[in-house]
This record gives C-alpha cells, structure tokens and sequence, in this order.
C-alpha cells in the first residue's frame, strides 16, 4: 500500500481524504495557495507545500507546481479530489508519465468521458438512453440559434469541460439563447481554460438522479445505487439523498446496469459518477459521466457503509474490489446539505468575511435514532475567501427510513450557528420542513417553483411561534434575575412583531419555566433550559420535544430563528406594550435609482455611459465572483447619471455601480 500520498485540493475534500489516510496508515502531503496557509487542511495533514498564491490559476490548476512538490516530498501518488485537475487527462497522464499514481481513473477513461461531447457519443454507442441534442462543437451564437430552432425549445445550454454547475445556462428562446451562448463560453473559458460548448433539450419539469460506479484495474465494476440530487439552484446541487425517493427497484436495477455498461466500456477502474435526468414517469437519460469524487458521495457512503475514497487508493495500489455487486445493499437513507456562505435572503448572492462563530451539530448517533456526520474544511475564526467555492460545509444525517432522515436533517440544521459571513441554514430548513419535500414529489425546479420570488423565510407554524415566546420570556425572566429586578412581576405581553401574547409565568417543582398564554386556556412548559448572556442559541424542551433556537440580542429585546422562521420578539410590560402600537415603522431608504452590486466579486463590464438611455431589461453591469458571471440588469426605463465602476474595480456588495436620473 502506498506510504505517502499528496492531496492536490483543498477545504473540505482535503480534510476527509486525510482522514481516510489516517485510519488506513498512510502519511500525506497538503499543497496549498497563500490562502490557504492557515487552513485546517494544512494543520491535519502531515506535510503541506506551498504553491502558489490565491488564485486556483496560479496554485490548484498548475501541475508543475504540484509535480515538483510530490518530488520534493516523496510522495508516491496524488488524490485529486474533486474540481481543479481532477477531471484533467493530460495531468493524470503527466503522472503516470513521472512514475507517480494518480487516484482516481485511468486517463483514457477520463479522455472519453470527461468530454461532455464525446461522452454522449460513446454513451449511445454502449446503449445507454441519451438525451436529444447537438453534439458537434459550436463556434458561433448565430449557428447556436439555427441549431437551437432546429432541436426546439427549451434548450440547454453546457459548457463541454464543465462541473460543479458552472458553464450551464437554459434558453427559451433565441434571445435567451445569444445572451446564454456568450455568457457560458465566457464562463467556461474562465473556470475550465476551455470555451467549447454544445446543446442539448431541456427535459421539462425533470429529476436530476445518478449513479454511483466503482471499478478496479482487473476489469470489474459494480454500482453504489442512486443519489437524488434534484434540489438546484443554477444548476448547481443544494440538497442530495440516497437513496432517490423516484425510483422502484425494476428502475434502479436498469440504471444501474446502464452505468455498470458504460464505465465497463471504457475501462474504468475508480469511483466515478454517471449523471442521468428523469422524468417524473422514471424515464431516463444520459446526463454525462464525472470521472472523479462527487462532492455528495458521503450519502452514498452512509447507506452503504463503503470508504468511497478508501476503495479509490485501493483500486489506485492495483487491489481487487472486494466485494460484487450481490454484496451490496441499501440501508436506511441519508442527505446531504450543502452549507454555503451565500445569503438566500438576497438572492443567494455569495457571502465572504470570517467565520466568527461556528457551532455544529454533534456528530454520530442521536437518542432520537438519527446519525449526524458533517465534512466541513473550516474551523470557527477561518477566512471565507472570494477565490473558491463557497461552501462551509456538507451536513449530512442518516436513518432508518427517509422520514426520519430529514427529521434528523431538521434537528441537525438547528444545531449548527454560524456568524460572521452570510449563510443558507435556514433555506436549508425551509426544505426541510415543506411538505412537497416530504413527500419526495421533487423536480430540479422545486427552487424556483417553492419559492418564485426568492427566499424570505417561512411563516412561523403554530409550534414556532409556541417556541418564540417561550425562548424569549426565559430569556427576558433570565435577564431580569441577573439584573437584581426585584419586583418579581410574572405577568408579560410578548410582541411578535405587532402580534401580542400575553403570558404568565410559574415554576413547577422540577424548575421547568411555565407560561399560561392569555385567552388561549393552554399553557406551555419549558425544561432543561440551557443558556446565558452571550450564548448565541437557545436550547430548551418545549412540552417534552428538544430544539435548539438561534438568539441574539437588540436594544429591546431578541432577534430569535427557528429553522426558517425568524422574527423579532419584545418582552414588555402591558403598559409599555400599548405604547409600542403606536410607534411609526421606519421607512427604508429609496434604491430604485441605483444599481448596486449584489456581492463582493469583480466589475467584468459596464456596457453603459453617462447620458445613455436604457430600457428595462437591458444589461448595465456584469459582475464575476466565485468563477460566476452574475448579469445586472435595469429594472426600469432611464438615463444614466453616473457611473461609478469600471472593469477590473474590486466591489463590495451593495457598492454603487450605476445611478439613474
């Protein structure tokens, strides 16, 4: 077995591929950018390079770079981990080439089938179901829109070299497609170093299902089942389960001989993905192959109980597999959240800055029969940085049936608090809890059909509610004990924004904190209260059923979420609370002049003057953060007044790029 491999990646890939290598008793090497310097990656592993500074094009995407560190640090191979060069024949050939092992496929195989053309071919060649479209390259955005005519709409357009869910736009129609076409050349040749794209019918209302394949170096290859990855948003996946609430076990069999067909085809001999979209009827078609580690692959890991990254530099030392296909089964279910530094309440925009508090959810077993496990490459106090992928972290929870995994899901989204950098906790939670998510009636659209005009949180249900009154008037009671008050009143009016609930309090004989809520002749009862001043959540019993609150403390009184329920929450005196009904709201400042920033990335154009006039629609500033462009777009007629940006600026979110007269 090797001694000494070399991760060339980073974040959260990099710390479970060492863990892998600790349990297995293999050293490593971490090769990291000037970013990267203090990261947990680097701390774990048992070496680390340095190669270069922050930019992937100039550290993570440079294989000199990383050749001459495996030299120096005699490392025996390279895990690629997933995105950078992962997916790059000519690197794992250059590998080879030098005596080093590359973990992960062999690179013919990575040749046939990262090429998102080529692979669609060879793909109806090996009899796998493929999906309508063109698959010659396409030089020209007039030839796209022919084509795209030809073919019908809606049509999909895909960067070849794609991942990740970059490179990839839909069009409805041919001005749809102009604007798509550039854009996602644009976008490809700055995250892939290759602008060919080719398109493909959009399958209406579809489900995004792949499956898991496993090969060696002797010729075999089995599937790990399914993951249900239809959860998106821009193509890019928020949300996984194994197994895919879709499928039947007559389907499954078939897809999953399909993939077995294709990776044998090519020889394939590692963990790689095959990617199919599906109707809600269980049609299916080929989608293309990711040659690599998906990032989702610990649902697959924990309904089957297999180390995928294990089997990987297994199979990269030259071992058989070594189980078959009759050897493996699926137990329970699991899924996966992506934790991400994005704000879901603007727009998802990309969120950067220090994590100045993280709190996460305990890992393994729960009491209540859930399995919490949580791959994360920061620590509290990291930088997120603009040069990568934003995520945080890949929440995941497992259990006996697929109810109780999105219960432990909910309860595990509860327990993690971050502060300092925007982040998606709580749309996480919103899918939680909606009912069209239990019911596995998914389709990769569910985003935009659950929530049309963006994520605003969710209104508190009957139970929320219950939970912000009673977090909030323990708190306050808490409070007020600390403070001396030594009027002992029992008697509060708790605003909900202009909602009120009167309350009485009382303690029973086992200190758990009553409230008799007024005209209601119901009474809750609070238990096992854990939380002081300073704590930044708020975990208690609410009539025998844990949860955990995130709290902080206003001027007068709380700022209190719940999952996806959050809400500012006074505790007041009855006179006090009267006054408060008459108070005006604050009115919010007019931006509908301006056309601000959304994140913090770089100005790429501003295909506008001082004095032009401009019409709804038209685009008036393109900006580029995390490998993305992000079109801006006039939201009315107008004249331009100034201009405050030019290409190549460096922008904060919500900086003034154009203003309007």
């Amino acid at each position: 077995m090797f001694q000494k491999i070399l991760i060339a990646n980073r974040g959260e890939i990099a710390v479970r591929i060492i863990k892998t290598c600790r349990r297995m008793g293999i050293r490593t090497v971490q090769v990291y950018s000037e970013a990267d310097a203090g990261s947990l990656a680097v701390e774990m592993a048992d070496e680390a390079v340095l190669i270069g500074p922050a930019p992937a094009a100039q550290s993570y995407l440079l294989a000199d770079r990383i050749v001459e560190a495996v030299r120096r640090t005699g490392a025996e191979a390279v895990h690629p981990g997933f995105g950078f060069l992962s997916e790059n024949a000519g690197f794992a050939r250059r590998l080879r080439d030098e005596g080093m092992a590359f973990i992960g496929p062999n690179p013919e195989a990575i040749e046939a089938m990262g090429d998102k053309i080529s692979s669609k071919k060879l793909a109806a060649e090996a009899g796998v179901s493929t999906v309508p479209g063109h698959m010659g390259l396409i030089e020209t955005t007039d030839e796209a829109v022919r084509i795209a005519n030809q073919i019908g709409y809606p049509i999909m357009i895909k960067a070849s070299a794609g991942g990740g869910g970059k490179g990839i736009r839909v069009a409805h129609s041919d001005a749809d497609m102009a604007e798509g076409f550039a854009a996602v050349k644009a976008e490809a040749l700055n995250a892939f170093g290759d602008d060919r794209v080719f398109l493909e019918k959009f399958i209406v209302d579809p489900r995004h299902i792949e499956i898991q394949v496993l090969g060696d170096k002797h010729g075999n290859v089995v599937h790990l089942f399914e993951r249900e990855c239809s959860i998106q948003r821009r193509n890019q996946k928020v949300i996984e389960e194994a197994p895919s609430p879709l499928l039947d076990e007559k389907t499954r069999a078939a897809m999953g001989a399909q993939a077995v067909a294709l990776a044998k085809a090519v020889n394939y001999d590692s963990a790689g993905t095959v990617e199919f979209v599906a109707g809600q009827d269980k049609s299916f078609f080929f989608l293309e192959m990711n040659t690599r580690l998906q990032v989702e692959h610990p649902v697959t890991e924990l309904i089957t109980g297999v180390d995928l990254v294990e089997q990987m530099i297994r199979s990269a030392w030259g071992e058989r597999l070594a189980f078959e296909q009759k050897d493996l089964a699926i137990d329970g279910w699991a899924i996966e959240s992506r934790v991400y530094a994005e704000d879901p309440y603007r727009g998802f925009l990309p969120s950067i800055g220090r994590l100045v508090r993280y709190d996460t959810a305990e890992e393994g077993p729960h009491p209540d029969g859930y399995t919490v496990r949580n791959d994360s490459g920061v620590r509290e106090g990291d930088e997120i940085s603009m040069f990568y992928d934003p995520m945080i972290a890949k929440l995941c929870a497992w259990g006996p049936t697929r109810d109780a995994a999105i219960d432990g899901m909910a309860r595990a989204l509860e327990d993690t608090h971050l502060q300092g950098v925007g982040h998606n906790v709580p749309f996480l939670a919103a899918v939680m809890d909606q009912p069209r998510f239990r019911s596995g009636h998914i389709s990769t659209r569910y985003i935009q059909d659950e929530f049309p005009d963006g994520f605003h949180g969710l209104a508190p249900t009957r139970r929320q509610t219950d939970i912000l009154i009673a977090a909030a008037a323990a708190m306050n009671e808490i409070l007020t004990e600390l403070s001396g008050d030594p009027s002992n009143r029992t008697d509060w009016i708790v605003l909900i924004g202009q909602e009120a609930h009167g309350v009485t309090l009382s303690y029973d004989d086992d200190e758990a904190l009553t409230l008799d809520l007024a005209g209601e002749d119901r009474a809750l009862r609070l238990s096992d209260i854990d939380w002081r001043p300073g704590l930044a959540q708020f975990r208690a019993d609410l009539d025998g059923e844990p949860f955990t609150a995130e709290v902080a403390r206003v001027a007068d009184g709380f700022v209190i979420r719940h999952r996806a329920a959050k809400a500012r929450v006074r505790v007041l005196t009855p006179a006090v609370a009267a006054l408060y009904a008459r108070l005006p709201e604050k009115q919010a400042a007019d931006t509908s002049k301006l056309i601000q920033s959304p994140m913090p990335g770089l100005v790429v154009a501003i295909p506008v003057a001082v004095g032009q006039e401009v019409k709804t629609g038209e685009t008036v500033a393109i900006i580029e953060a995390m490998k993305m462009q992000n079109i801006l777009k006039a939201e009315r007629d107008g004249v331009v007044k100034a201009v405050s940006a030019k290409a190549g600026d460096p922008v904060a979110a919500d900086d003034v790029l154009v203003e309007f007269e």
